[in-house]
């Protein structure tokens, strides 16, 4: 329950971290947030361009949701020190430039405070050769979740929607990934809904994916989560909430469905609707497969990264540079 790991943690790193580089030699320092505000700042003075990578929403903007979502679930909130915050908070207003990967993310930000200008959209890619569809070895209506099991990810609105379609024998629910402990007590209440398939490596998963029908994402919180374009890779169609980045990936109605966080009436239509419409269903499973492949892979992601680091440096270079 103490938060003192992580900080030595992110302290330590950072001081690692500014003992390694070299300020002069560095035109890009881009780091996630938390170990980088001695060595963003070194970098910085040398006139050189330092980047912030935020893989979730703002850290305050997490912080008030986790909490609020724990204590909606009867467990322990998670623990936020200040000095973490402190950190993190730093970082966003110093860095030249944050990167976000989701709109969700980005708004987050600006509800902070911070200027859109300092903002930069760059979604994730996805490993194309890893990630492909197998042949699904049954005709069962299969949901499955992928990441891990806890409050955060939404684990208990699923298995509440899940519930009544489990019960009449409409579909099954897979889940694999890593129990959290403060969600265990939500699982134990819904033991009969779900199959638990455990942690599975990161070459496994697209069997999992392809004996699916659907990969259902009800976080209330997120960046972009990887596993939905992962899915997508896989011909499977992706429900998931408005607080995961789904936007970003796929439009609403077409590749899948983006429904409202914390409801779970809104996952049990979509669900039911994709049993109910086979045709549409095959459709759907076809137009995400498409879609990812515009997407791009990781080498697409880092081509972005790297144009948006020489625009950067070019900025800053000609005075340019705005905070």
């Amino acid at each position: 329950r103490s938060p003192w790991w992580q900080d030595i943690d992110m302290t330590t790193m950072g001081r690692w971290l500014a003992r390694s580089i070299e300020p002069g030699n560095t035109d890009v320092l881009d780091g996630l947030d938390g170990p980088g505000p001695d060595a963003g700042r070194l970098v910085k003075k040398a006139g050189q361009v330092w980047v912030c990578n935020r893989g979730s929403a703002h850290i305050l903007t997490q912080k008030q949701t986790l909490e609020e979502e724990h204590r909606r679930w009867g467990a322990r909130p998670p623990v936020f020190s200040d000095e973490h915050l402190d950190r993190c908070i730093a970082e966003y207003e110093e860095a030249d430039a944050i990167v976000v990967p989701s709109d969700f993310v980005r708004q987050s930000f600006i509800a902070h405070g911070l200027p859109p200008r300092k903002l930069y959209l760059q979604p994730y890619g996805v490993d194309l050769d890893l990630f492909k569809p197998v042949a699904k070895e049954d005709s069962i209506f299969r949901v499955l979740f992928v990441g891990a099991i806890s409050i955060q990810k939404g684990i208990g609105y699923l298995l509440d929607a899940m519930k009544p379609l489990v019960e009449r024998r409409l579909a099954e629910l897979w889940l694999v990934g890593a129990l959290d402990d403060e969600a265990k007590h939500i699982l134990s209440r819904h033991k009969d809904v779900f199959t638990y398939k455990g942690v599975q490596p990161r070459s496994a998963l697209k069997w999992y994916y392809s004996q699916a029908s659907v990969l259902v994402l009800p976080s209330v919180q997120e960046g972009l989560a990887l596993v939905q374009a992962q899915a997508m890779a896989c011909e499977l169609p992706v429900i998931a909430s408005t607080n995961t980045g789904a936007s970003n990936l796929f439009t609403d109605g077409v590749e899948g469905f983006i429904v409202p966080a914390r409801d779970t009436e809104a996952i049990r239509d979509r669900v039911e609707w994709l049993i109910t419409h086979p045709l549409e269903h095959s459709v759907m499973k076809a137009a995400a497969l498409s879609r990812v492949a515009k997407l791009g892979g990781w080498n697409e992601y880092g081509d972005r990264c790297l144009q948006m680091y020489r625009a950067l440096v070019e900025a800053k270079a000609h005075g340019r540079m705005q905070h």
